[in-house]
């Protein structure tokens, strides 16, 4: 398969990348900054420079040509403000959404967050509200479109190697889960196809990888 990572060059998409290349697939990776793209080929993924933020969607869609899925895995990161919440969080995710549209490409994979499904609370930082609305509007729209979407929701993110073992459902409770295991969960959705049209939320648990995607997404 050819999967194409928005992100290309953000911690889970680096991984995921890595688990797609150990198996055989070509993993090409959408990136912001030039620079980034050595780290990229030497790690065998196919870099293309393409800032999300200052494209259209025929350009997009014309890298999307021939790609079996495109995964979402970016985000405006730590330091950005409430306004790169919304152009990337948001509006990069609308985007690439369209431009798979316009290049024939079915398959949507949208890292989102835990806790994005129930509004801001009041006092909530300014920022931190932004992003969590942001994803939620991605979610809104993604899951409308006629796409084999699927939106995971990870639990609060951490660089501890990975386990193997989680908790994957439509709901579970808030915890944590490793960026890697997150990689793990986003390569195994691509080849289950009958997770289209789902929303699960993740986080590390007891349960093998295999073990839980069955259980929300039976053969």
């Amino acid at each position: 398969m050819r999967i194409v990572i928005a992100g290309g060059h953000g911690k889970i998409a680096r991984l995921l990348a890595r688990e797609l290349t150990d198996h055989g697939h070509l993993a090409v990776g959408l990136i912001r900054n030039p620079a980034h793209a050595a780290d990229l080929t030497a790690a065998g993924t196919h870099p293309i420079r393409c800032d999300l933020e200052h494209t259209d969607v025929d350009t997009l869609a014309a890298h999307l040509t021939d790609a079996d899925a495109v995964v979402f895995a970016a985000g405006a990161g730590p330091g950005s403000g409430a306004t790169r919440k919304d152009t990337v969080d948001r509006a990069a995710a609308v985007l690439l959404a369209d431009a798979a549209q316009a290049a024939g490409v079915r398959r949507y994979l949208l890292v989102s967050s835990m806790g994005v499904q129930q509004p801001p609370a009041a006092g909530t930082n300014e920022v931190w509200a932004a992003y969590l609305r942001a994803k939620k509007a991605a979610e809104d729209d993604i899951a409308r479109r006629d796409l084999d979407a699927t939106i995971l929701r990870p639990g609060q993110l951490t660089d501890d190697e990975p386990t193997g073992r989680i908790t994957l459902a439509r709901h579970v409770p808030y915890g944590t889960v490793t960026r890697a295991d997150v990689a793990g969960v986003l390569a195994a959705l691509l080849t289950t196809p009958a997770t289209a049209g789902l929303t699960l939320e993740l986080v590390n648990g007891d349960t093998p990888l295999a073990e839980a995607l069955h259980t929300v997404a039976p053969a």
